[in-house]
């Protein structure tokens, strides 16, 4: 699974505008939930979800929106990682910088974002160790 394009985000000011948006135009559905860190985050469901939420279509993702600020002034797409902290290592020697370390999400696993050699954020995401 590592290098794989695995979730998106979308940043919105007005998080209800956007949910609706997307709903209506794509029909995408949506859960707002509180993240460990007592943030809200928005999940969006693009495609067939299996038991453990993975979408079922090969190469289809799905993804998340969160309150437009910085760092997240566009949307992003993240990548998974076998393990979050080999990745950084690899991004900064190879003339990225990281914006957020590698942080836990408990049983959803752990993400990180960083900036690539051209300036694009972009995240990381570990699957939960089983």
């Amino acid at each position: 699974m590592n290098g794989e394009v695995g979730h998106f985000e979308i940043p919105a000011k007005d998080m209800k505008r956007a949910v609706a948006f997307y709903s209506k135009v794509f029909g995408w559905k949506s859960s707002e939930h509180s993240m460990e860190s007592g943030e809200s985050y928005t999940s969006l469901v693009t495609t067939e979800t299996d038991k453990d939420n993975r979408p079922k279509s090969p190469g289809a993702i799905n993804g998340g929106m969160i309150k437009l600020r910085k760092p997240f002034t566009g949307p992003v797409i993240t990548i998974v990682a076998n393990d979050i902290s080999s990745s950084i290592k690899l991004v900064e020697k190879n003339g990225g910088k990281t914006v957020v370390k590698r942080t836990e999400m408990g049983k959803m696993g752990a993400y990180a974002y960083f900036k690539d050699s051209e300036g694009n954020l972009l995240g990381l995401y570990e699957y939960p160790k089983m």
